[in-house]
């Protein structure tokens, strides 16, 4: 099915490059892109909220072990010096 896409010079200058580089034609580097975009894209689009900040979550410590109990008085202080 063809498809008319318009490039900036930059990109057009990118994926001749890439081309060249692989001994291949522009147009089998721009299907493999867009295969490779879109099942990274339909992947992301899956995840669930904790699958996507998973890598986030117990990888930095406050050194404080009363974050929970005592939230309130932490934040209250917090605030207050910020005046």
């Amino acid at each position: 099915m063809p498809t008319s896409v318009r490039l900036d010079p930059e990109t057009v200058a990118l994926l001749e490059t890439t081309a060249r580089s692989l001994k291949t034609t522009k147009s089998q580097v721009l299907k493999a892109s867009i295969r490779e975009y879109c099942r990274k894209a339909l992947a992301e689009k899956r995840k669930r909220p904790y699958e996507l900040i998973s890598d986030l979550i117990g990888t930095e410590h406050s050194g404080r072990g009363n974050l929970a109990i005592d939230h309130e008085k932490i934040l209250r202080q917090a605030f207050n010096r910020d005046k």
